[in-house]
């Protein structure tokens, strides 16, 4: 099974699954399974901090050992939980990213998300850890950017000023969180600046977990399962 929460044997599907290390444990009938535990990374930050356009370039300069996602593509009806935090959500990527890790590449989500949204999922046992980055901006060129957007993503004055807070409350506890979340402003910086900054971020963090030596050129793991 490419879903690591269904039991290749019985077929049973865990709410919460039982790891160990790098090897999975079916609660039903016993089966021990192993598994690529990878670390994953989230691009966060409040909307209009520059996620959606460094995001596309981070891909590019990192295309051939990581995958980097877009989380907004799941943000569609059934997934849209009216429940703080989204929980149904939140567990829909965990799940998918652990499965896209099976293959031995990385995944790089790009999305607003704070820890507490992940780390309390069942999923979170799947990933090795979660880092985080949040790009931000101060509140001025945040309200112009968010205003100047589409009329189709519907930034209204109350959305803004929601989403203000929302940045006022990231960055006031950013590095109080568990984990901790760096922050890097580009309010006044360049574009290539954050990219520069994103890849430097994900390329110093992977170079530290015990599977970043094991990834090739093709971008897949040589470890053995």
């Amino acid at each position: 099974m490419l879903d690591l929460k269904i039991c290749p044997v019985c077929g049973d599907r865990a709410e919460w699954p039982v790891v160990a290390d790098d090897v999975l444990s079916c609660a039903r009938c016993g089966h021990r399974w192993p598994f690529r535990r990878l670390p994953l990374f989230a691009l966060t930050g409040p909307s209009g901090a520059g996620k959606s356009t460094v995001g596309p370039l981070l891909a590019k300069r990192l295309a051939d050992r990581f995958v980097v996602l877009e989380q907004d593509v799941l943000w569609t009806a059934g997934l849209r939980d009216d429940v703080d935090g989204h929980p149904g959500f939140r567990s829909a990527w965990l799940r998918l990213a652990a499965m896209i890790h099976q293959s031995g590449r990385p995944v790089v989500l790009c999305g607003t998300v704070a820890p507490p949204e992940f780390e309390t999922r069942p999923e979170r046992v799947l990933f090795s850890g979660i880092h985080y980055l949040a790009l931000v901006g101060d509140e001025a060129t945040l309200r112009r950017r968010l205003l100047a957007r589409p009329a189709w993503r519907e930034w209204s004055e109350p959305r803004v000023a929601e989403m203000l807070e929302f940045a006022t409350w990231l960055r006031d506890t950013a590095a109080t969180m568990e984990p901790p979340v760096e922050v890097f402003d580009t309010t006044a910086e360049p574009i290539e600046a954050a990219v520069d900054h994103a890849e430097r971020w994900v390329l110093g963090r992977w170079a530290a977990h015990p599977s970043s030596g094991q990834v090739g050129p093709s971008g897949l793991s040589s470890q053995k399962l």
